[in-house]
């Protein structure tokens, strides 16, 4: 059993800053790529950020310059350092991850999403 928990999220004034975390728990072999996606109230789910495994990056033009996604392999942990934040940003952030784990001595490679955690950017 494999779980996401997200973290950080809330409502925050035009301009300001946020930092959503993202913990993987239970039988994991490995990590591959870690993302977040977010989910603007009647859009489309959309890729915000991408982190590989080596440490390789990839963000959305919408956000680049102003977020930072990272990760702690050793806790496998992926973060997203999010700096002036405006209204658009509004969102359910997901935090998604492709992960092999262990299961009756075989490994399975699966895509996990995390339950969302809000982001609110109004004055």
């Amino acid at each position: 059993q494999v779980e996401l928990m997200e973290s950080g999220g809330g409502l925050v004034q035009p301009g300001g800053s946020l930092r959503l975390s993202c913990v993987a728990s239970g039988s994991i072999f490995s990590i591959n790529d870690m993302n977040w996606y977010r989910q603007a109230q009647g859009k489309e789910r959309e890729l915000v950020a991408r982190i590989t495994s080596g440490h390789s990056t990839d963000y959305a033009e919408s956000v680049k310059g102003r977020f930072t996604i990272s990760r702690d392999n050793a806790r496998n942990t992926v973060y997203l350092q999010m700096n002036s934040l405006n209204t658009e940003d509004t969102a359910v952030y997901y935090c998604n991850v492709d992960l092999v784990f262990v299961r009756r001595g075989k490994n399975y490679d699966m895509d996990y999403w995390g339950k969302g955690t809000l982001v609110t950017v109004s004055s």
